[in-house]
């Protein structure tokens, strides 16, 4: 759970929003599923649950663009809406007509997104603390993007910390250091700052109000998983998605917080590996 030297995506994509990088685990004759990263993280989160599920699925992983090793470019579009358009481009790319897909946080929407206004279709969708329902976005969170611009001209070292300090709050048991300043990592330096800030100021809840009506339309299976001491998100909205989605399941995880990968990886692996090969096998 706590390596956090061997994660490098060694693929690239060139998406209209900006280079993707990306890479695929396990062999490619096997069942595929794609793994959706939240904001403000990256694929790193799901390094184990990736290695896992690679033994009987061939897995790919991608980071956002402005995310993660993937490119950061000033005046980038990295929306919800831009995101989930990407990613239907991805999975052309890739030749995957209805992969598995399990998506967290701001993934979540992407995944839902892309479904339901650009035509991706899924075997199964897992959805891990997702942003779907309004309201969504702490008051740091909007506070930050109705003032973006000021907080960009924080000193690096303030910087740091507030991005630090961000990361820790998702609740649960903490995060371990090393795996804390990975996550931290990619949001310093020249191109890293203003990403940072640049992915909050366009966190616009419209994105998820245009869908939200249409969960009622998923014909697909659909587990929901929470971590029930998530700090970000209550588990009363996993709950509130479950209901909303016709036959999706709700798997509550207590004890772990919004970052359920670091908080409960096992757990989640197995939730995680006992849904998508049932719904392989049906």
């Amino acid at each position: 759970m706590w390596d956090t030297t061997a994660w490098q995506l060694t693929r690239t994509f060139a998406g209209p929003t900006g280079e993707v990088r990306w890479d695929r685990l396990g062999e490619k004759d096997r069942p595929p599923v794609v793994l959706l990263h939240g904001t403000p993280f990256s694929s790193f989160v799901w390094r184990a649950q990736a290695r896992s599920l690679a033994r009987g699925h061939q897995v790919y992983v991608w980071d956002m663009p402005g995310y993660g090793q993937s490119e950061k470019t000033t005046g980038q579009d990295v929306s919800l809406a831009a995101q989930g358009r990407v990613f239907r481009e991805l999975l052309t790319h890739w030749e995957l007509d209805e992969p598995l897909a399990v998506a967290h946080d701001f993934g979540g929407a992407v995944a839902l997104r892309a479904h339901l206004l650009h035509g991706a279709r899924y075997r199964a969708l897992a959805l891990v603390d997702p942003v779907a329902l309004a309201p969504w976005g702490s008051s740091f969170f909007r506070l930050v993007g109705e003032h973006s611009a000021v907080f960009e001209q924080l000193p690096p070292t303030l910087h740091a910390a507030l991005v630090r300090e961000y990361i820790g709050t998702t609740g649960g048991p903490g995060l371990h250091p090393a795996v804390l300043e990975r996550l931290v990592e990619p949001w310093l330096g020249a191109a890293g700052r203003p990403a940072f800030y640049r992915q909050i100021a366009q966190a616009d809840q419209r994105h998820t109000d245009e869908i939200q009506h249409h969960y009622g339309e998923i014909s697909l299976p659909v587990m929901v998983c929470w971590g029930t001491d998530d700090a970000w998100i209550p588990v009363a909205k996993g709950r509130e998605l479950a209901a909303a989605i016709p036959g999706a399941s709700f798997e509550p995880i207590p004890g772990a917080g919004h970052l359920v990968q670091e908080d409960a990886p096992a757990q989640l692996a197995t939730l995680l590996y006992e849904f998508l090969r049932s719904a392989t096998a049906s």
